[in-house]
């Protein structure tokens, strides 16, 4: 019984030994990079958050990541959480005017931050146009987003519309400068 045990042990002990030399022998070898798990827990309803301070609107910029493509707002004035309203329509139509504006894609996400894309002499922060795209943003090579098209700037807050790929899950994060939406690559 004891020889059996102690040839079970040895057996066990070589099995690990063997695969951690075949482990260090893999390891040395170059690999593919692995494709990153993505969340997309983030669902695709209507998401809201109150604001704390109004602030002008400054910029919106686009980034690309591995699982999401993203844009971002930013308030460097504000002097507390930006708010904002965002969710899936199936039209963009102008705040105040309610003028169709055309955005391509597949989904349109509705955005609304509360910062006014002008300062309290009506001067402004951010140089958009109505119905035209945003300035500065290229989408060339981005996964999701298609088109962004500027709505109006009414009663402290500043709208705009996202053409997506599809209706895809979204999140908001709610920071004291800026406001991030991404829109995740896949469900």
């Amino acid at each position: 019984m004891r020889t059996l045990r102690k040839s079970a042990i040895a057996v066990a002990l070589a099995s690990v030994l063997l695969a951690g030399t075949a482990g260090a022998a893999t390891a040395a070898t170059p690999t593919a990079a692995r494709p990153a798990a993505c969340s997309t827990h983030w669902g695709s309803l209507l998401k809201s958050a109150p604001d704390s301070g109004i602030a002008p609107l400054k910029n919106i910029r686009t980034g690309r990541h591995a699982c999401f493509d993203r844009m971002v707002f930013d308030v460097p004035a504000a002097t507390g959480k930006v708010g904002y309203h965002v969710g899936y329509v199936d039209a963009f139509h102008q705040d105040a005017s309610g003028k169709l504006i055309p955005v391509a894609g597949g989904a349109i996400l509705e955005i609304y931050v509360s910062a006014p894309s002008h300062d309290a002499a009506y001067r402004p922060t951010y140089p958009a146009k109505a119905a035209k795209p945003l300035p500065g943003v290229n989408l060339a090579g981005y996964k999701t987003f298609r088109d962004t098209r500027f709505g109006a700037s009414y009663e402290g807050q500043t709208q705009v519309g996202l053409g997506v790929r599809a209706r895809l899950p979204f999140r908001v994060l709610q920071l004291e400068d800026r406001l991030v939406v991404d829109v995740a690559h896949t469900w």
